[in-house]
């Protein structure tokens, strides 16, 4: 029997919002504000990531000033450095950054001769300590190869709550399956990407299982793959044992397991809390995900288990 360690971990779940901007980037919001709306929101955390450009003066904000015993904030940034391989600025989320994070060369949000690469600068932020995920692949037009090369991420987007509301394009599955596929060991997080000029805050969170609600044992969890991510659904557990996967939920219309190449199966009902998966068909996938969906069509991912 393998139970996904989100579940298994010691502690309670901590609901967070990994992606957003304020008025030190392009949002409209002052830090302050941004933090007291997800607080007031029911936020446990979050970590303000403002585009960690020369435009901007490289900001790393400082939101410690927000915390309190009830909510947290993690230090991170959005950062750019080098070309994809259409030509468009690498955009690359870092939370748990030090403040002292050194800059990049990049002025704006054009790639520029002589900056560093995408994954050089994934690695770096990496090495100081942060949490590293390839934000919105589809929105950015992300190729395989764009993706396979920064080998030092922790995460892929797979959902983007601000693409999705700007532009339609909020999906990460494709790149994250394909890189799963391949054998890399990746997690998935859900995240708003909220600036605050149209509807893109508090669509989209990840929930992290630690024992305490601050800055060290939220990053740890992150770092373990201790979470799942939501657009409102709940996960309880997911749990693979012989030819089934069982996963428990708030009331789900749709419960889907999904493997490598075409493997994936699913079951419908109605208000199912817990739901018995076959997994024959996910073709002997040396991994699998699930996908818990609501009779609204929100959904919940839980992070891969390697069988």
């Amino acid at each position: 029997m393998t139970t996904h360690i989100a579940f298994t971990n010691a502690g309670r779940f901590w609901r967070g919002n990994i992606h957003t901007h304020s008025t030190r980037s392009d949002g409209v919001l002052a830090p302050e504000e941004v933090c007291r709306r997800y607080r007031a929101e029911g936020y446990d955390f979050i970590a303000l990531t403002d585009h960690f450009i020369g435009t901007y003066g490289y900001p790393i904000v400082d939101t410690t000033p927000f915390r309190s015993d009830a909510f947290t904030t993690i230090l991170g940034a959005e950062l750019h450095s080098g070309a994809m391989a259409n030509g468009e600025l690498w955009h690359i989320l870092a939370v748990g950054l030090p403040p002292d994070f050194a800059p990049s060369n990049a002025p704006g949000f054009l790639p520029v001769d002589g900056q560093e690469t995408g994954p050089e600068i994934a690695a770096r932020a990496v090495a100081a300590g942060a949490f590293v995920a390839v934000a919105h692949p589809q929105w950015s037009g992300l190729t395989l190869a764009d993706a396979r090369s920064i080998t030092a991420a922790h995460a892929v987007e797979i959902y983007n709550h601000g693409c999705a509301t700007g532009c339609d394009r909020p999906d990460g599955a494709a790149i994250a399956d394909l890189l799963l596929t391949e054998g890399r060991r990746l997690t998935l997080i859900a995240t708003d990407d909220a600036h605050f000029h149209e509807p893109d805050h508090f669509g989209g969170w990840v929930m992290v299982k630690a024992t305490e609600n601050t800055p060290e044992a939220l990053l740890q969890a992150l770092k373990d793959g201790a979470f799942y991510s939501s657009q409102g659904p709940e996960i309880r557990s997911v749990t693979v044992e012989g030819d089934h996967v069982t996963v428990e939920c708030s009331a789900a219309a749709s419960v889907v397991a999904m493997g490598h190449g075409t493997g994936a199966k699913a079951v419908h009902g109605h208000s199912m809390t817990r739901a018995s998966v076959p997994i024959a068909r996910l073709n002997n996938s040396p991994w699998l995900r699930v996908a818990v969906i609501d009779a609204a069509g929100k959904r919940a991912w839980s992070n891969p288990i390697w069988l």
